[in-house]
């Protein structure tokens, strides 16, 4: 206790002095700006050592008016010995720096920022204080390397390192050993080492007069695994290179550490088991300009391979492998090579090999043979893309070619690609595709960029296919960004239910879905085209049921297009032309010229469910329906109809057609028979019909029916989508007309030689809301035309002409309705 008194006192009492001095030789050693936050002396701190401790320091870097650091640390000490302060002469022996970063450059033009030590110092022994360093600690220290001409860049985060250091005046020898995390190391285009943690322990000598720097056989370990690294360097002129590197205990992990990042990344989970071994060299010159020559050599036998988070697992592997930068030392003659590679997945076993030239210009060959399990390598392999898959894939395929003239001219490359894959009953449930595919079966071949498509047959959903043809650009469509895929095929189904196939819940994924449960999405790829000839027994759409579908089909630019489509379905025959435009994906195009042939009126519309209006139902009608429509129809991907944009023509003819309690009919029984208009026959009825800006135009059409009273009514108007009804009807008048009802609306004339007269009416309103009333303007037009006739026969009878006998019409009040009971 009495000697630890005594210390304390005589830190406290030489301490200002201690500072002094310490300064004063640190100045001289030296020659850049030093920013310290404050200066301390402890004998705590380093504890039995005496530290003179430095806050919050900032060293500038070595280059002429430049204020970046070369290094910062929140604390830096200097220890010497308690012994040192009785003796009155210090002599600095450790050197700690924590929590802090270093910054080391090497500019363009070789200038470096590092040279802040003065090389001509003057003798310190008088003022009694020295640097004889002889360990250093480095205590979560992030060291950063730059070489801008190399274009090379470490970075390091040296977590706890400790080097000893003895000096003498023709060497140094250096034994370092610690933890690090390597952040990255980056050569070239090329990153190496990232994220990995790597414990050292090293012994080298530097010989300051040769030059040179012997490293004896020092241990790295990586992820696990231990390098044994050791060789000379020679610094004379330009550094040579001559290391030597050997694997003990390798893993999939360390291996992969030591290939570029880019190549390696889709594997970086991935680890192994069993015999992993390597071997390699470096050699040569390494500057701005030259790069040493690197060799490396590894393989497994009898390894497993397997991703943490799975079940499956490649098992056996045994392989050759090689890595050199080539006779340039540089990326486009760097080569790696996989030979001989052999294993087993799920008890079925493969082989292949893989070749990798050219790393700034890459050629790639690779081929591979066996009867894989799809749904054991989708869970090894880990795609995001699929869920889950199941079944075998026999695949016997080579491929070879430049990825940079691949992705330069897909159509015309030198690529090479060829053998086959036969799927034996495969399914697959994909992330972004809800509805399963199932049971895939057929035979891919495959030449260049094209495969060849026979007997291709799946389910997807309740549907099924079936695909023979050629699918053309699938490599590049596969492997590369915005390629267009081009199917030429035949296309068979049993049954297409476009229910599902169209349902956003079953063909979106879940994030990009509107949120309505029952809603439709449909959108057409840019990358897709085809010319289809299509053959279909059976289809479901809502309502709609067709069958014996057969037709051709072409896409191109999103604009689905058929010259001829027919198919039967309610009851008749329908053939159709046209296309369908999803170039703009919330404004589809569809337009269409379609003939349709017997088919059942009631039917119709039942399937296309009243056409969305309750005014006249499928149980009011009956009969046979012919007509030829040309259509323009205008939906949003959800298959949402933008009616202000439809317009359509309708030549329509209706046979044998019945109107079955139809309540406008039923109001006119002030006319007819009440039983009669229950259910109002006629044989034909021919119109044309026109839609546009929501409304349905009719022209006046002469309905011959078998009604005793009205044996021909006239109807024209107009029909609008929000049910707004504007309709003109003419109905002849008999004189077996009932009294009391027609002493309503007054007297009509009775005139045998005159022929029947005509009732003019108007029905307006909605469908829950309509009046029927008297059509004064068509009257006042009548009698102008009937005087104007009336005229004309005079003349006629004038000149020896028969008179013609015609209606009259009956006179009502104006404006005045009817009231039917």
């Amino acid at each position: 206790m009495a000697v630890m008194s005594i210390a304390l006192a005589l830190v406290y009492t030489y301490q200002d002095k201690i500072i002094g001095l310490f300064v004063s030789e640190a100045n001289k050693h030296i020659r850049t700006k030093v920013d310290v936050g404050q200066i301390s002396l402890s004998l705590f701190d380093k504890f039995p050592h005496v530290a003179v401790s430095l806050d919050q320091v900032n060293v500038h870097e070595g280059l002429p008016e430049s204020e970046e650091s070369l290094a910062r640390a929140d604390k830096l000490y200097f220890t010497f010995s308690v012994l040192d302060v009785l003796r009155g002469t210090y002599s600095v022996k450790e050197f700690y720096m924590e929590q802090g970063e270093v910054y080391v450059k090497v500019l363009p033009d070789g200038t470096v920022n590092y040279e802040v030590l003065a090389t001509d110092t003057s003798s310190s022994e008088e003022e009694g204080f020295s640097f004889d360093l002889e360990k250093i600690s480095l205590n979560d220290v992030d060291v950063h390397y730059i070489d801008q001409q190399l274009k090379q860049t470490y970075s390091v985060a040296a977590h706890q390192l400790v080097a000893a250091l003895a000096i003498t005046p023709e060497t140094i020898e250096i034994e370092a050993s610690g933890n690090t995390t390597i952040h990255t190391i980056k050569i070239g285009t090329g990153e190496y080492f990232k994220g990995k943690k790597v414990d050292l322990t090293t012994a080298l000598t530097i010989d300051r007069a040769a030059q040179g720097i012997r490293l004896q056989p020092s241990l790295v370990q990586v992820e696990g695994a231990a390098y044994e690294v050791g060789g000379a360097i020679d610094y004379t002129g330009t550094t040579t290179l001559d290391l030597k590197v050997e694997g003990k205990n390798t893993n999939i992990q360390s291996l992969l550490s030591l290939l570029p990042q880019e190549i390696t990344k889709e594997f970086r989970q991935y680890r192994s088991e069993g015999e992993l071994y390597f071997t390699g060299s470096v050699k040569g010159k390494a500057s701005g300009r030259e790069t040493p020559l690197i060799d490396i050599s590894f393989g497994a036998r009898d390894a497993s391979f397997y991703h943490p988070d799975v079940q499956q697992r490649v098992e056996k592997i045994n392989l050759k492998g090689s890595f050199t930068n080539g006779g340039k030392q540089n990326a486009s003659t760097s080569t790696l090579k996989l030979e001989e590679l052999s294993g087993v997945l799920n008890g079925r076993p493969f082989k292949g090999n893989l070749t990798y030239r050219n790393f700034d210009n890459p050629n790639i060959a690779f081929d591979v043979q066996g009867m894989l399990d799809v749904g054991y390598i989708l869970g090894l392999a880990k795609l995001e893309q699929v869920r889950k898959g199941s079944g075998l894939a026999d695949v016997r395929i080579a491929f070879a070619g430049n990825l940079n003239e691949f992705k330069a001219h897909p159509g015309n490359s030198t690529l090479s690609t060829t053998g086959d894959i036969t799927l034996h009953n495969v399914s697959l449930t994909m992330q972004d595709l809800p509805l399963p595919l199932r049971n895939l079966s057929g035979n891919f071949m495959f030449k260049r960029n094209d495969v060849a498509v026979s007997d291709f047959k799946g389910k997807w959903g309740e549907s099924d296919f079936v695909i023979n043809g050629m699918f053309k650009n699938m490599m590049a469509w596969l492997l590369l960004d915005r390629q267009r895929l081009l199917v030429e095929a035949d296309f068979r189904s049993r049954y297409l239910n476009f229910d599902q196939l169209l349902s956003e819940e079953q063909n979106t994924a879940e994030a990009d879905r509107t949120g309505k449960g029952d809603s439709y999405k449909f959108v057409i790829s840019p990358n897709i085209a085809f010319d289809l000839s299509a053959s279909i027994d059976r289809l479901r759409f809502r309502r709609f049921r067709g069958k014996e579908v057969r037709g051709a089909v072409k896409l191109r630019n999103q604009v689905l297009s058929s010259p001829n489509i027919s198919f039967k379905a309610i009851g008749g025959d329908f053939a159709v032309r046209g296309s369908l435009n999803a170039q703009t994906r919330d404004h589809i195009k569809l337009s269409t010229a379609a003939k349709l042939t017997n088919m059942s009126v009631d039917s119709l519309f039942y399937v296309f469910e009243n056409f969305h209006q309750d005014f006249i139902e499928e149980r009011h009608l009956r009969g046979q329906l012919t007509a030829d429509i040309v259509s323009d129809v205008f939906l949003n991907s959800q298959l949402d109809p933008k009616t202000n944009l439809l317009q359509a023509e309708i030549d329509a003819t209706v046979r044998n057609g019945q109107l079955i309690n139809f309540a406008p009919m039923q109001k006119m029984s002030a006319f007819v028979k009440r039983s009669e208009l229950a259910n109002m026959r006629f044989a034909e009825l021919h119109n044309s019909f026109w839609i546009q800006q929501r409304t349905i135009y009719i022209p006046e059409m002469d309905i011959r029916s078998n009604i005793s009273a009205a044996p021909t009514v006239s109807v024209a108007g107009t029909h609008t989508f929000d049910q707004q009804m504007d309709y003109k009807i003419k109905l002849p008048l008999f004189g077996s007309r009932r009294p009391d009802k027609d002493a309503v609306f007054g007297m009509v004339a009775e005139d045998a030689g005159a022929g029947n007269s005509s009732l003019f009416l108007t029905l307006k309103g909605n469908e829950k809301d309509f009046k029927i009333a008297y059509d004064n303007e068509r009257v006042r037009q009548k009698v102008k035309t009937d005087l104007k006739e009336e005229g004309r026969e005079l003349k006629d009878l004038l000149r020896g002409k028969k008179p013609k006998s015609e209606e009259k019409e009956v006179e009502l009040a104006e404006d005045e309705y009817f009231d039917f009971d």
